[in-house]
């Protein structure tokens, strides 16, 4: 990585050098700062321990003592040099802090010498610019009225045949009274400076450089007459202006004389002042080169501009950089930085700063690259699998019921698993669009949290191996293979996700897939383990994978009791544990966030927890009476199943608008949403209100058992299944936006890690 002082003098401009502030001067005094303080470490005898050290560097810079502390460590004093200049000068002055070290008031001294220059030379090029700026405007004002004057002249006809000059506007000499005594003053004081060096050449003859300024002031002279021949006065529509040409090369000096010239001897009359006498023709050989001009002129202004924005830049990058280096001279950070290189690291700083200072993960090419490629994978195996399910009569009404029972819920659950991480990834794309820190919120190791592109990528291919094998099995079956044969493949499949989860080697996200168990655990266990937001939140995710967890269940109990030898798919179903896991399985996420929110109770002592608490309690009744009705069609369980699964609709209803995503605040100045707001489209919010709505009564389908057409009722249930995870996929962003924007530890930026070593009071 190349230094910020080699960058620096890379981008200065060349010709502006010795304006620029000296960099490598202040870092030299930054250099007797550090010598200073390395003197003074070594000349004190070392005392006390790591605490001591550590609480005493801490005082010295933070508020742990109040009384001691100065609310300011520098104080800036602005000045003007004299009553005829308005630049301003900066002066620091050191308190009592740093005010008994010399190295620190040279550095402030040189650092107000290299301000004020830099302020003094850009104020002064400002100036100028701007001076420039007023002038080419009015410059341009005066081209486009004579280009509007000489467009008119052309509309109205064309030029006469015996004429042979160019169209042409006339402008009249401005010759009066106050203009012709100006013209002559100006010659007569040209000839009296004349007389004046005719005079003193004469003094001036013996001297060897007399003959030098003799020939200089005649040249002076001469050029005076011609810069006066090059320039006329003319009056166009109300306003006197002077049309100069610069005589750059010897073709134009030739060209404007002979020009020059001839326009006075038309126009000798113009002393009298006559009417037809002072007719001045601009054709458009002239606009064009006084356009040459002007664009030029603009050309090299606004490459001066730019150059006076590098110069402001570089130069507050400079000052910026060179504040950081004395900040970590003399402040807390390099004196935390040491005791833990110190404590910590084994005196290793490159250990050290992987902790303090860890370098994010660069995202690959080939990340992306194998998205597209597993992304375009899985759709042609998905389309194949259509087209082979169609053929064999699969996902009909009366299709194979071995295939549906068996093979069908392992489809299920990795459907609905990865469509549920694919809309964790579109949620980590939104969060960081918005500027949400849900790292923070997570409190994710930024060095080791997935992105979203990890995400797809994780989707993309593991779906691609589910219908790759999926595939197979199906042709398989097509071509007359016993379900004997081929039952063991699906089995396969979920025990190699199981092995790829629990594998130790550090492959295939090793540090998430453990973070991931982890948080399992927690959940399971949740009123043993103090809950964190990740923990609840993934909690949540659970409570909207109910089903996922129910063919999971099923087809843990179809290999482990070895019912895929037999065939027998309808043992699990026949056994009584069975039914009574179902049971739990069902209503246990309920149950794990219940508890979740007794333990945040315990912990906070807020009510509102056990207010959420209710929300899962309902939710679970809601979920037993309808695992109840499924295995009892009756009336009366009907009956409950609404009753139950109405009001706890209602209370999360309730509880995702105004708990939840912060919204429905009456009195708002965002009716019915809240004060601030992540997404500027508002629609969006109520979009959301009314989607989640309708998504939360997909439980109806208990009540009315609709159907798509003639496709099999467990398809019709998946379909429902996805919506449940597509309502819990936007749930989760405004959950965290409503986390962010009020609940993220008030302002903190960084955690708060509590401390194991506390004070005793001795009467104690």
């Amino acid at each position: 990585m190349v230094k910020f002082s080699k960058q620096f003098e890379g981008q200065l401009v060349p010709e502006w050098k010795e304006a620029f502030v000296d960099y490598r001067q202040l870092k030299k005094e930054i250099k007797k700062i550090h010598l200073l303080n390395d003197q003074n470490t070594n000349g004190k005898k070392q005392k006390g321990s790591f605490p001591n050290a550590i609480v005493s560097s801490l005082r010295k810079y933070t508020c742990l003592e109040h009384k001691q502390r100065e609310p300011r460590v520098i104080q800036v004093h602005r000045k003007l040099t004299d009553s005829a200049s308005s630049t301003d000068l900066y002066e620091t002055e050191l308190l009592e802090q740093f005010a008994d070290t010399d190295a620190a008031v040279e550095f402030f001294a040189c650092l107000d010498l290299q301000l004020n220059k830099v302020n003094q030379f850009y104020r002064t090029k400002e100036k100028e610019f701007l001076e420039r700026g007023e002038s080419l405007k009015k410059q341009m004002e005066i081209l486009t009225e004579l280009k509007m004057a000489l467009k008119q002249r052309h509309t109205k006809g064309p030029p006469s045949q015996d004429s042979k000059e160019e169209d042409s506007i006339s402008g009249t000499i401005s010759c009066d009274d106050e203009s012709i005594k100006d013209a002559m003053d100006a010659e007569q004081g040209l000839e009296n400076l004349t007389e004046e060096f005719d005079k003193e050449a004469i003094k001036f003859s013996e001297t060897p450089k007399s003959g030098e300024l003799e020939r200089s002031m005649r040249m002076k002279k001469e050029d005076g007459k011609l810069r006066s021949l090059s320039g006329r006065v003319i009056n166009c529509q109300g306003k006197n202006l002077r049309i100069h040409i610069p005589l750059t090369n010897p073709t134009r000096t030739f060209s404007a004389i002979t020009y020059l010239l001839w326009d006075d001897l038309v126009n000798q009359s113009s002393k009298k002042c006559g009417p037809e006498g002072n007719k001045l023709h601009i054709n458009k050989k002239k606009l064009h080169h006084a356009e040459k001009m002007i664009r030029g002129a603009f050309i090299e202004l606004y490459k001066g501009l730019g150059y006076l924005k590098t110069y402001r830049n570089l130069n507050m990058l400079a000052f910026v950089k060179i504040l950081k280096k004395f900040d970590k001279a003399l402040k807390l950070a390099d004196k935390v930085e040491e005791l833990f290189v110190k404590n910590f690291a084994e005196d290793d700083k490159r250990k050290a700063m992987k902790y303090l200072k860890p370098s994010l993960r660069e995202e690959s090419h080939a990340v992306t690259f194998f998205i597209g490629l597993f992304t375009g994978c899985f759709v042609a195996l998905l389309v194949g699998y259509v087209i082979m399910a169609h053929i064999t009569g699969m996902y009909r009404s009366k299709s194979d019921t071995m295939y549906m029972e068996t093979v069908y819920p392992v489809l299920s659950m990795f459907s609905l698993l990865f469509l549920h991480f694919f809309l964790y990834g579109c949620n980590i794309f939104m969060w960081r669009k918005t500027r949400i820190n849900y790292s923070f919120i997570f409190e994710l190791s930024p060095t080791k949290e997935l992105k979203y592109r990890d995400v797809f990528l994780i989707c993309t291919t593991s779906m691609t191996a589910v219908v790759g094998i999926l595939f197979v099995h199906l042709s398989l079956v097509a071509k007359g293979y016993s379900y004997a044969q081929v039952q063991v493949i699906p089995g396969l499949l979920l025990a190699l996700f199981i092995v790829v989860l629990l594998c130790p080697f550090n492959i295939i996200y090793k540090s998430s897939r453990y973070r991931l168990l982890t948080v399992l655990r927690n959940i399971v266990l949740s009123p043993l383990y103090k809950v964190v937001m990740l923990d609840f939140f993934m909690a949540d995710q659970l409570c909207s994978q109910v089903p996922m967890l129910r063919d999971l269940e099923y087809i843990a109990c179809y290999y482990i009791t070895g019912s895929y030898k037999t065939q027998d798919y309808n043992y699990c179903m026949k056994t009584t544990y069975y039914r009574d896991l179902a049971y739990a399985v069902s209503f246990l996420p309920y149950y794990w966030r219940a508890m979740q929110c007794a333990r945040r109770w315990f912990d906070e002592g807020h009510k509102s927890h056990l207010v959420n608490l209710g929300k899962y309690v309902s939710a679970m009744l809601a979920a037993g009476a309808k695992v109840a009705y499924e295995k009892e069609k009756s009336v009366g369980w009907l009956c409950l199943v609404v009753i139950m699964s109405t009001a706890a609709t209602v209370y999360q209803l309730y509880w995702d608008f105004v708990k939840d995503w912060g919204l429905l605040q009456f009195n708002s100045k965002n009716p019915w949403l809240r004060d601030e707001l992540m997404l500027r489209q508002k629609f969006i919010y109520f979009f959301s209100m009314g989607l989640n709505l309708v998504l939360r009564l997909a439980w109806l389908q208990t009540v009315f058992h609709y159907n798509f057409g003639k496709v099999d009722y467990r398809v019709t249930m998946l379909f429902l299944a996805a919506l449940e995870v597509v309502r819990r996929g936007q749930w989760n962003f405004y959950r965290l936006e409503n986390e962010h924007l009020n609940n993220a530890g008030k302002f903190r930026a960084v955690k708060t890690v509590p401390l194991p070593f506390h004070e005793v009071d001795e009467q104690d």
